[in-house]
């Protein structure tokens, strides 16, 4: 069939962007939690009446029904613009394999805007679109999101239905979404995701609904390579030190085993998956397949069952190997891209550079992990830097939730239109991490020397306060540090003694317990001002010989009394 028309330039943007922009866009239902928001999906994705041409017009078919993904999002009230550019067949990162034309960055048109779902990215960069839906194997839904500073939000695999999506390896795909939000990108996913019959890799997932710890550990790659990218290896760097800022700790990862898991991608066997996924079409017409995609997709024919299945038993090895990086990270972090080519280099070595910009994104629907793309930087030549966090499976949510947190401390505007970000939303569909209050009298305060083991479990100071007047604070004698014992006592025979109240995640406070010594121990304290917290207390025998200090009001004013003057 002809090459479907696209419209023009809309207010000076790009047209390859758009396969087709609908003259009349399909509109969702009248009322619903997506209502009056526009979106774009990647021309892969069925949308009934309209030609699907996966970037190849000899393909094109028009589908009778919906993508599920698109009837999903229609019934949720959002509308339907059009179908965007994509690299053909979604066979590459750098969206300029398309006979549609190279869509360029949204911020310097002569640099690629990634790919494979490059039009989808630009359309929301460019604001013309509320968000728009990608498809991602190996980086699809996030190299365009990290060239492009908008986010990239790639679901657990199965997680959202790909039931009326062309396959480009039908076994690791997933449909992605592109907004210039993290908050939205993950709205969108509540109403995007739940199981579907009639796709075979669909699955129900238990999402984890609590945050990740405050006090996260964030893998960071023993090697990196920003292939003589300087200003992507300092942007990196940078963002290492935004995630220590928000209570991150790094740890090094041994990255081989993701590495190699991503080679196996189009290095074994497993390419075999693109090749079968339009076998029919490409066996009756090579020819009609643009170069370096007929190339890639043609290797898959040269391999035995037998060659299959022994790149899946390699993969599962390699994903063994990889695994054990979770017992000592939460999350991981890496460089969404290491580095931003022209169009014309990209069109000048197309493979080489193509697998550069898969450095650190290939092995992630491998090994059935959940990603996040987020921006990062504004790079000294103008060009968005973006980080992508990974986690386990399932922690979609976790992911969201750190990603908003990191997205609006870098300051950036939203894609490329100078528009600020809103202010932070709640994350649909995740809990707060479960927390108790403790109050601390002595060796925890602030500056004391047992303080660490607060801090060190992700706890936090809340207020400083006093005691009801019910109290008598005593010196102990023989403990090391110097610690106090708080003593409550008969009605109108105490004092008022200040104390620190801290709020700690649950899941650490059996283990701040255990290090507590007799004769001190935890019990409900009266606050001056009538509410009540756990806090330290002491066994009244153990007072009997200590030192009453209660008249100095405060285990630290009593420390200070002890320097010489």
């Amino acid at each position: 069939m002809a090459e479907p028309t696209r419209t023009g330039r809309i207010a000076g943007e790009a047209r390859a962007a758009w396969i087709e922009r609908l003259d009349s866009p399909i509109r969702g239902a009248a009322q619903g939690p997506l209502a009056g928001l526009r979106f774009a999906a990647k021309d892969n994705i069925d949308v009934a009446g309209v030609p699907t041409t996966a970037g190849c017009p000899a393909f094109a078919y028009r589908p009778e029904t919906h993508a599920t993904v698109v009837g999903r999002l229609l019934a949720a009230g959002a509308e339907l613009l059009g179908k965007t550019n994509l690299d053909q067949f979604a066979c590459g990162l750098n969206g300029t394999r398309s006979p549609y034309g190279a869509v360029p960055n949204a911020f310097d048109p002569a640099y690629i805007s990634g790919g494979s779902s490059s039009g989808s990215a630009y359309a929301v960069a460019t604001g013309q679109v509320d968000f728009a839906l990608g498809t991602d194997t190996a980086g699809s839904g996030r190299v365009p999101a990290g060239l492009n500073n908008i986010v990239g939000l790639k679901p657990s695999r199965g997680l959202v239905s790909a039931h009326g999506v062309v396959p480009a390896a039908q076994s690791v795909d997933c449909v992605s979404i592109f907004a210039p939000t993290v908050a939205l990108a993950t709205r969108v996913l509540t109403q995007a995701m739940g199981p579907d019959p009639r796709d075979p890799y669909s699955r129900r997932l238990r999402l984890a609904n609590a945050p990740f710890p405050r006090d996260f550990r964030f893998g960071v790659p023993d090697r990196l390579d920003f292939f003589g990218d300087l200003l992507a290896a300092a942007a990196f760097a940078a963002a290492v030190e935004r995630l220590r800022a928000l209570g991150g700790t790094p740890v090094t990862i041994a990255y081989a085993p993701l590495a190699q898991a991503a080679a196996l991608l189009y290095e074994s066997a497993l390419v075999a998956d693109r090749h079968a996924a339009i076998r029919g079409f490409f066996d009756a017409h090579p020819e009609e397949v643009i170069e370096p995609v007929r190339s890639i997709i043609g290797a898959g024919r040269r391999y035995s069952a037998t060659d299959y299945a022994q790149a899946q038993t390699h993969l599962r090895a390699l994903g063994q190997a990889a695994a054990a990086m979770w017992d000592s990270i939460d999350v991981l972090l890496v460089p969404t891209a290491p580095t931003h080519y022209t169009i014309a280099q990209m069109q000048a070595d197309p493979v080489a550079l193509n697998r550069n910009l898969g450095a650190y994104t290939n092995f992630v629907n491998l090994l059935d992990y959940a990603a996040l793309s987020v921006p990062s930087s504004l790079r000294r030549d103008g060009l968005p830097f973006g980080i992508t966090l990974v986690g386990p499976c399932g922690s979609d949510l976790q992911l969201a939730e750190l990603g908003q947190r990191y997205h609006h401390a870098t300051g950036l505007a939203q894609g490329a239109t100078g528009q600020p970000l809103p202010a932070p939303q709640d994350i649909p569909g995740l809990q707060p991490a479960a927390t108790v209050r403790v109050a601390v009298v002595g060796a925890h305060l602030s500056g004391m020397p047992l303080n660490g083991q607060l801090t060190e479990r992700g706890a936090t100071l809340l207020a400083q306060a006093e005691t009801a007047p019910d109290y008598k604070l005593f010196a102990l004698p023989g403990t090391t540090p110097p610690k106090p014992g708080l003593l409550r006592v008969a009605p109108g025979t105490g004092h008022r003694i200040a104390l620190e109240v801290w709020e700690m995640p649950l899941q650490h406070y059996g283990s701040f317990v255990a290090l507590i010594p007799p004769p001190l121990g935890i019990a409900t304290l009266q606050l001056a001002d009538g509410s009540q917290v756990q806090g330290f207390a002491c066994e009244a025998l153990a007072t009997a010989d200590a030192a009453d200090i209660s008249h100095h009001g405060s285990w630290r004013a009593y420390m200070a009394s002890l320097r010489p003057a």
